[in-house]
C-alpha cells in the first residue's frame, strides 16, 4: 500500500505522521519504506537518527526528487510492502508525481483560514491526478489541533471540508502535543517514547487503524 502525506501548507505535521505511520507499521512486521520528497530532509533525518541509534525495527528511507518520482515510486512498490511519502508542504513536482500513484492520500492541515484556503487547490489536483488514479482516496485531517474542547475552530473546519467534491474528513484527529516532538527527535513513533503519552498514543494508533482497515 502507498500512502503520501503531502499539501500545499507547510507546518501541519505531516513529517510527524509520515514517521509515526512508519514505525508502528514496521512493528508489525511489515517492510517498509519512507520515501521523502521534500528538499527540508526531515524524514531522511529522522531514519537516520533511529538507525544511528539502533532502534528496531529499522525503518527503511530514502530521498527522491524530480521528474522520475512516478516511476521509481511504482517500480519500489514492487519491492517493498507498504510505502509512506512524506511529501512536504508545497506543490510540487514530487506531491504530483506522488498523488498518481497513491493508494490513498492523506492531508493534513490547521483549522485556520489559512490551511483551509489551499483545499480548493489541493480539490482540484486531486481531481486531475483521479484521470491517471481512479483508485485514489484523499482523506483531508485536522492535524496540530489545540487540545482546550472549548475551542470549536476544528468543528468549522470540517463544515467547510464538507463542500468538496474529491476529499473527505478524516475521522482521526492530532492534537499539538510536544511528545510528538520529542519523540521524533530521538528516531521514535509516539508510541515507542518513553514516559508514555496515553492521548497522544491513542490518537496515533486511531489514525493507524483508519489508514490501514
Amino acid at each position: 500500500m502507498i500512502i503520501l502525506i503531502g499539501g500545499e501548507k507547510g507546518g501541519t505535521g505531516k513529517t510527524t505522521i509520515a514517521v509515526n505511520l512508519a514505525a508502528m507499521r514496521a512493528k508489525q512486521g511489515r517492510d517498509v519504506l519512507l520515501v521523502d520528497t521534500d528538499p527540508q530532509g526531515s524524514s531522511s533525518y529522522w531514519a537516520q537518527v533511529r538507525n544511528e541509534a539502533s532502534l528496531l525495527p529499522r525503518v527503511a528511507s530514502i530521498q527522491k526528487f524530480g521528474k522520475g518520482v512516478q516511476q521509481e515510486l511504482q517500480d519500489l512498490a514492487r519491492r517493498y510492502q507498504d510505502i509512506i511519502i512524506d511529501a512536504g508542504g508545497r506543490d510540487s513536482v514530487e506531491l504530483r508525481a506522488s498523488l498518481v500513484v497513491a493508494d490513498l492520500a492523506l492531508i493534513p492541515i490547521q483549522a485556520s483560514q489559512f490551511d483551509l484556503w489551499t483545499l480548493d487547490r489541493m480539490d482540484n489536483l486531486v481531481e486531475s491526478a483521479k484521470g491517471f488514479n481512479e483508485k485514489l482516496r484523499t482523506l483531508v485531517m485536522l492535524s496540530r489541533a489545540p487540545t482546550n474542547p472549548a475551542v470549536s475552530d476544528p468543528k468549522d473546519a470540517a463544515d467547510l471540508i464538507s463542500d468538496f467534491a474529491n476529499i473527505a474528513l478524516a475521522k482521526s484527529v492530532i492534537c499539538d502535543r510536544v511528545s510528538y516532538r520529542r519523540s521524533a527527535s530521538a528516531g521514535m513513533g509516539v508510541i515507542e517514547h518513553q514516559p508514555v503519552d496515553q492521548k497522544a498514543t491513542a490518537e496515533m494508533e486511531a489514525l493507524y487503524q483508519e489508514m490501514y482497515s
